[in-house]
């Protein structure tokens, strides 16, 4: 027979087991430059669910070069929701059956709560005087820039030099040999964002590096104002920050709800606030506004205006045996 005590010690081990299960866990599959947004984010949407929904929720992150995590969900990271830097990555999954083949119009604005752009962060001061893309081919200057074969942040970087060269009324020759003389500036690639400012600012290698505007307030944060400054070049790229459901994560867990939830509390007025206050463009025209100075106005090209799509950019330039292996050549 069973003792009084072992009862009571199996309802207890249930009432604890049930409590800790009782909270519902979401994990977001996300990329390098996206860490402190997401953990204000996760924060305020954590808070917003427990008073509308009336129930506890955790959020757990995942980050590194978007692709890396792409291909980590691919083969089988849980993650219930993805929030990505570009749509190949997320095309990607789609096409690995692991997200709705239309993803895209399952959230507003292309299912880009944020949109961001390249600049340039310099050391402090400037001192190489580096004002727009053409100071990067110059002999002597060193570039630190994210592999696209691994990163948005590197390919978003690659086509922005290379919108650059075609906006200035060059081929595709010339804008060829343009984006080839640049990587011969680069000593080394980042894995991911965080990876090339790490390489950048701890490790003190190169003069400029090439990354998300929004970069710009993490470095500020985490390394101390005054140590980069910020120069926006006279032309860059509208850089789109897709989001989506992972099916298959959320049919297994039940999280379906709980993941559009997640998602579409990034177009909320707060979701859009945090963002901004992150440097993430927010697609609310009101908030925009009030985050002018944040900001800066520049010209500003599609990825579909040069390159048609995004798809066929990666196909031309990023596939294996495309057109930056023919450019760079891994150190």
């Amino acid at each position: 027979m069973t003792s009084p005590q072992f009862k009571i010690a199996l309802a207890a081990l249930a009432l604890a087991t049930s409590g800790m299960t009782s909270a519902q866990t979401l994990l977001n599959g996300s990329y390098d430059v996206a860490r402190e947004f997401y953990k204000d984010y996760n924060a305020a949407f954590i808070a917003h669910y427990k008073k509308t929904i009336g129930k506890d929720v955790k959020v757990d992150q995942s980050h590194g070069g978007s692709s890396a995590i792409a291909r980590s969900v691919a083969d089988g990271l849980d993650a219930d929701v993805v929030t990505m830097n570009t749509s190949t990555d997320v095309d990607f999954l789609a096409n690995a059956g692991v997200v709705a083949k239309d993803w895209v119009k399952k959230f507003p604005d292309n299912a880009s709560p944020t949109t961001s752009t390249m600049l340039f962060l310099v050391r402090n001061g400037n001192p190489k005087g580096i004002k727009d893309w053409d100071d990067l081919v110059k002999p002597g200057i060193q570039v630190v820039v994210v592999n696209p074969k691994t990163g948005g942040n590197g390919r978003y970087a690659y086509l922005a030099a290379w919108g650059y060269a075609k906006k200035k009324g060059g081929t595709d020759a010339q804008a060829a040999e343009f984006v080839g003389k640049l990587y011969k500036n680069v000593p080394v690639l980042g894995k991911g964002g965080r990876d090339a400012t790490t390489v950048f600012l701890q490790r003190n290698i190169g003069d400029v590096l090439i990354t998300f505007e929004s970069e710009v307030l993490s470095v500020n944060r985490e390394f101390g104002e005054g140590k980069v400054d910020a120069v926006y070049p006279s032309i860059s790229i509208l850089a789109e920050n897709p989001v989506a459901v992972v099916e298959r994560t959320v049919a297994k867990k039940g999280t379906a709800d709980l993941a559009k939830a997640y998602l579409n509390y990034l177009y909320s007025d707060e979701g859009q606030e945090i963002a901004a206050r992150h440097a993430l463009r927010p697609r609310s025209q009101a908030v925009l506004k009030k985050y002018a100075s944040t900001f800066k106005p520049l010209q500003l090209f599609t990825v579909q205006d040069v390159f048609g799509s995004l798809v066929e950019a990666q196909k031309v330039h990023f596939n294996d045996g495309g057109q930056f292996d023919k450019l760079y050549t891994v150190k």
